[in-house]
């Protein structure tokens, strides 16, 4: 059985993973959801200074003040930039790196440099209108309905999200990797890519070209950008099958 570590995206807190931990679980497997400063049941400790670097340090401290070993570390979202740089620091304790809907980042990038211009203008304008200048509220729906995001959510679920959501610190997405990035040799490297991050991979894109090479394996969910919310035990099945396999 598997030690999971599950690391929410942004504006999400540990209870976004309730019912894909408890199918895991389920499994036999143990499953620790983190909540990542400033975000969820730890938002009274959000201030301007919490950034990429914050969220790094979460991490690394939550598996090594457990002594965790054989960990499957899970990204979701935005996610992705902090677990890459915490899997570069890891070590030994690190078995497996998974990536839901997301993929790793290079050195020197954030997550900023991989969306449109546009919308990157829409963020700042948020945060400078409803965010006091440093905090990002969870954007407008049709924001996050690019690309099928949102496919999946029913108007319970959509309610959930945006009753649950927390305004993201906004230097966790401008920040920019510096850490470590590479995790130790021999670590197990997965993308589950749900529908439109499927289609990406399919394509091609050269960006993107290294995750259809070895040692990266692909699993997909026919989904939107939220499968813990919108396919939960389907996850956990996958999730299931990653470790299995």
């Amino acid at each position: 059985m598997a030690t999971f570590v599950l690391v929410p995206g942004a504006w999400l807190g540990a209870w976004a993973w309730e019912a894909t931990a408890q199918a895991l679980r389920e499994c036999g497997h143990t499953v620790l959801p983190v909540t990542l400063t400033g975000l969820g049941e730890r938002s009274a400790l959000a201030t301007p200074e919490v950034g990429l670097d914050t969220h790094i340090d979460d991490i690394t401290a939550f598996v090594e003040e457990q002594d965790l070993s054989q960990v499957t570390l899970v990204a979701h979202s935005y996610a992705a930039v902090p677990v890459t740089g915490a899997a570069g620091r890891l070590g030994a304790r690190l078995e497996r790196l998974v990536y839901v809907d997301s993929a790793p980042f290079a050195e020197g990038t954030c997550l900023l440099d991989v969306m449109p211009d546009d919308v990157v203008d829409r963020l700042h304008k948020l945060v400078a209108e409803h965010g006091d200048g440093w905090r990002l509220p969870l954007p407008p729906f049709d924001l996050l309905g690019a690309m099928s995001a949102l496919e999946g959510l029913d108007e319970e679920q959509l309610g959930l999200l945006r009753a649950r959501a927390t305004p993201q610190p906004f230097a966790t997405f401008a920040q920019r990797l510096t850490r470590p990035v590479e995790p130790a040799p021999g670590v197990d490297r997965v993308v589950v890519a749900c529908r439109d991050a499927k289609a990406v991979l399919d394509a091609g894109t050269p960006a993107l070209a290294f995750l259809n090479q070895s040692p990266w394996r692909h699993f997909a969910l026919p989904t939107g950008h939220w499968p813990m919310l919108s396919t939960p035990v389907e996850l956990a099945e996958t999730l299931d099958a990653v470790v299995s396999s």
